[in-house]
């Protein structure tokens, strides 16, 4: 029943941002793709505020390039994401069954492939995903 988003998303940026800054150049990672899949809505984050983790978010993607992606069930992702600074463009609701989920994970595994190759995130290789929700009765 309860989900800490906030929380969580602060906290592994953090984690993330420090991994980076404490490695060195030759081993960091050149391109970081931040996935956040959820099926639920913030209701109990303690230590971080959707203030915080926007200024977060906003910094790792001016200051190093970092791609963020917000997949949601259950919620509105795009207006979700936009409170944490993530472009429409970057969030997708998908169903939380079984083949919805499966579907994201066949789906980001391309994302990443290509994002490793060419740096960049087409917000084509959403549509799978938009369709299916389409298809099977949800909002989009």
């Amino acid at each position: 029943g309860s989900t800490a988003l906030l929380d969580a998303i602060g906290r592994t940026i953090n984690k993330i941002g420090n991994a980076q800054k404490h490695t060195a150049e030759d081993y960091r990672a050149e391109k970081v793709m931040f996935v956040i899949i959820t099926d639920g809505e913030e209701n109990s984050s303690r230590e971080y505020s959707a203030e915080k983790v926007k200024t977060q978010i906003e910094r790792q993607k001016t200051k190093y390039r970092w791609e963020f992606i917000f997949l949601g069930a259950n919620i509105d992702a795009v207006q979700t994401a936009g409170r944490f600074g993530i472009a429409p463009d970057r969030a997708v609701d998908y169903l939380a069954d079984s083949e919805g989920t499966e579907l994201n994970f066949k789906v980001m595994s391309a994302t990443v492939a290509t994002f490793r190759e060419s740096g960049t995130v087409d917000e084509a290789c959403f549509e799978e995903i938009h369709k299916d929700v389409k298809r099977r009765g949800g909002r989009k």
